[in-house]
């Protein structure tokens, strides 16, 4: 588990003595599962209009989940870490993003590719968010791609 300060969303720019405690849990979807899958369907199916059969998938089972929490325990992110060292399916509810939730979800899930033994992740980053990826060290390969309706390129970062 890994705590963080995190400012409220609302709060931007406002000063506070001391900023409210999240956390980054990582664990087995059975652990996990029903926060991320929600926040999942939020952000890829209802506001990305991906496919729910796309989205859910028999490979959560097998993967490292991480999920963020706000100081009052609210689930506002998840990303998956597979076998083979992908990372995939990074969502942070709307209000939250643009706030390093992102970062601390990438930074959990790439910390934990390094201490099983991976040397390097790879991500399929929609190109919205290339920009985000290459700040962590990703670097793009090949062509653009689509996946679910969406462009993507391929990233990737030597742990």
């Amino acid at each position: 588990m890994l705590d963080f300060a995190l400012a409220d969303p609302a709060q931007a720019g406002a000063a506070a003595p001391e900023a409210p405690r999240g956390r980054v849990v990582t664990g087995s979807w059975d652990a996990l599962g029903a926060e991320a899958s929600r926040i999942r369907l939020e952000v890829f199916v209802q506001e990305q209009q991906v496919p729910l059969e796309e989205e859910l998938d028999p490979l959560d089972a097998r993967c490292l989940h991480a999920v963020a929490y706000d100081p009052a325990g609210v689930a506002i992110g998840t990303g998956r870490l597979l076998p083979d060292g992908h990372i995939g399916r990074m969502a942070v509810r709307q209000a939250w993003r643009g706030t390093g939730v992102g970062s601390l979800l990438l930074t959990a899930l790439m910390d934990a590719a390094r201490q099983r033994g991976d040397t390097d992740v790879v991500l399929a980053a929609q190109l919205h968010a290339r920009a985000f990826y290459a700040r962590h060290g990703f670097v793009e390969e090949g062509e653009p791609f689509m996946d679910a309706g969406i462009p993507h390129r391929l990233m990737r970062r030597r742990c």
